[in-house]
């Protein structure tokens, strides 16, 4: 993962834990269940970014016998996790404390620490939501939004800056309802502004669990990078054909590839063997993020002979095992 998302995970981090105590010291001096929930919220924002910096270390892990494409999925596992716990924890409670409001309302006390409160929030949450907004369009490119978020392959890049959108759309509802109550008198616009910032939480969660899920499984590289793959093999003389180009994510920056190649008839084992090292090199060279890559080869169906396919790994080791059509 970049060092950019870090820098907003640990940036969310500070400013969540510091908003999360100033809330849950506000909620125990008022009574207010909008403010209590914002405080779980708060709560289980600072241990997402927990998770995910937990993540990111141990995604570095360099691979094993265990595991040989490494331990980039970590952070993928991890930030669906993340996302479970909003739902499960911050929508679960805070829907639980509105709906024991509204069956018990009283009236907030000392409203004016809540508003103190909630404008220090959105002081701070603005600032991590503004570093969040700045790495994520550095990222995104030309992208729109919501085609960013499809083709990212870093959650980290897009889970903190929908985490604060959520944040500070949550703040806006507490203080809405805080307002109303003081205006109005009716005790139970607190209750309702809990289960508000209840259901925020609730769409934001399934949302981010959905994005994420793809990339746990298994999702495969943007098309653009399926493409440029294929340019480069298809410029090789030797290629009379490019079959399959099959691509996963085992990392944000790490894409697995494997490639079925047809060559032309009358090569020997040995040029189709210096053929494929020239193909790894330059798919590496045009394409970053593919670290591994694997060539199943097969010579011109023209001149067929037995032991004429072989498959070749990175490393321009030949296999005997025949590809699969």
């Amino acid at each position: 993962m970049a060092s950019g998302s870090k820098t907003v995970i640990i940036a969310a981090l500070t400013g969540n834990l510091l908003i999360a105590v100033t809330k849950f010291v506000a909620a125990a001096f008022t009574g207010s269940a909008a403010m209590m929930a914002e405080g779980i919220h708060s709560t289980v924002d600072t241990g997402n970014q927990g998770l995910l910096l937990y993540g990111m270390k141990r995604a570095k892990r360099p691979p094993d016998t265990k595991f040989p494409f490494g331990y980039g999925k970590e952070i993928y596992f991890w930030s669906f996790m993340v996302a479970v716990l909003i739902f499960a924890v911050g929508s679960g409670i805070s829907i639980y404390e509105g709906v024991n409001r509204l069956l018990h309302p009283h009236p907030v006390e000392s409203p004016l620490i809540n508003y103190i409160v909630l404008g220090l929030a959105m002081l701070f949450e603005g600032a991590a939501w503004f570093v969040a907004a700045k790495e994520f369009n550095r990222v995104k490119g030309k992208w729109g939004v919501f085609e960013a978020v499809r083709r990212g392959k870093d959650p980290g890049a897009f889970l903190v800056l929908f985490e604060d959108s959520a944040a500070m759309l949550g703040l806006v509802v507490a203080f809405a309802a805080l307002l109303a109550g003081q205006l109005t008198g009716i005790e139970i616009f607190d209750g309702i502004a809990s289960i508000c910032i209840g259901i925020i939480l609730a769409i934001t969660a399934v949302w981010l669990a959905i994005e994420t899920k793809g990339l746990l499984i298994g999702e495969a590289a943007n098309q653009h990078v399926v493409r440029d793959i294929r340019d480069v093999v298809s410029t090789h003389d030797a290629v009379v054909r490019v079959n399959e180009v099959l691509t996963m994510h085992v990392g944000p920056n790490f894409i697995l590839v494997n490639i079925s190649v047809r060559f032309a008839g009358g090569l020997t084992g040995e040029q189709i063997q210096t053929e494929i090292e020239r193909m790894d090199r330059d798919i590496k060279a045009r394409c970053e993020n593919v670290k591994r890559i694997f060539i199943e080869a097969e010579r011109s169906a023209d001149r067929p002979s037995p032991g004429d396919d072989k498959r070749a790994n990175d490393s321009g080791e030949p296999d005997d095992a025949k590809p699969t059509q």
